[in-house]
């Protein structure tokens, strides 16, 4: 019997990242996670993951290390020895913020995890995928954010800025790798019932949003999580370079 296909998801324990897990074993992969802080939820993902009949695995790592990262895709390599998708998910916002008032270090932690960490998961995804080294190919999606069109003013610039980075880095790497088997798009979801509001000092912050939505309402992490897997499937096989916007119209 063949073996299962494998779907790496950065940020996999809560959130978008976790529905993604859950909805990638529904559909027949065996499903890795990386979690920086809350194991618990973690394990609970991988839990529901075995549940369906699937591999799981989580591994505590901080995305924006590199020694970390490669730790991550060695026990990847240790426990399925193969990798076709990569979910650039885990990311992180801090307390909504004027410019002025935004410290130094503040702005590194943003850029480290959302813009240099999704870049190597990338490095190390590539190793494994491309025809070059004599990988089987395999599709990246990076998951960017509406603010990074929208801006963020008074809230989140910074992290506006790092998820541009993002959507920058696609446009790139989706090109220098598209003849060597790995598709990489990127998905733009906006206002989505997750925990993360709370980190930046709002959790009920998609509620007071949703009449700007023309949809007229916030989005669930599952309707971002279908886009995922299927941009990551033979459906959208042609299909690379692209940011999918899944925002309810805004």
């Amino acid at each position: 019997m063949e073996q299962a296909q494998l779907i790496l998801i950065t940020g996999g324990g809560r959130g978008v990242g976790a529905a993604t897990a859950r909805l990638a074993a529904a559909q027949g992969y065996d499903v890795a996670i990386s979690f920086i802080s809350n194991e618990s939820a973690a394990l609970a993902v991988v839990h529901d993951v075995e549940a369906v009949g699937r591999r799981a695995l989580a591994v505590r790592a901080d995305s924006a290390d590199p020694k970390q990262i490669a730790q991550l895709f060695a026990a990847i390599d240790q426990k399925f020895g193969r990798l076709d998708v990569l979910v650039n998910n885990a990311a992180i916002i801090a307390k909504q913020s004027r410019l002025e008032d935004l410290e130094f270090e503040r702005m590194q932690r943003i850029f480290a995890v959302n813009a240099i960490g999704p870049i190597l998961c990338a490095q190390q995804a590539a190793k494994r995928m491309s025809h070059r080294h004599n990988g089987r190919g395999g599709v990246i999606v990076n998951i960017s954010s509406a603010a990074a069109r929208l801006g963020s003013p008074n809230e989140y610039i910074d992290y506006a800025a790092s998820k541009g980075a993002l959507e920058t880095f696609t446009t790139g790497f989706a090109k220098e790798v598209a003849r060597e088997g790995i598709r990489v798009n990127c998905i733009r979801p906006g206002h989505i019932y997750t925990e993360m509001h709370a980190s930046g000092g709002e959790p009920n912050r998609v509620d007071r949003v949703k009449d700007t939505i023309p949809l007229g309402r916030g989005g669930q992490p599952e309707e971002v999580a279908k886009a995922i897997l299927w941009l990551a499937s033979s459906e959208a096989s042609f299909i690379t370079g692209t940011f999918l916007d899944v925002t309810g119209g805004k």
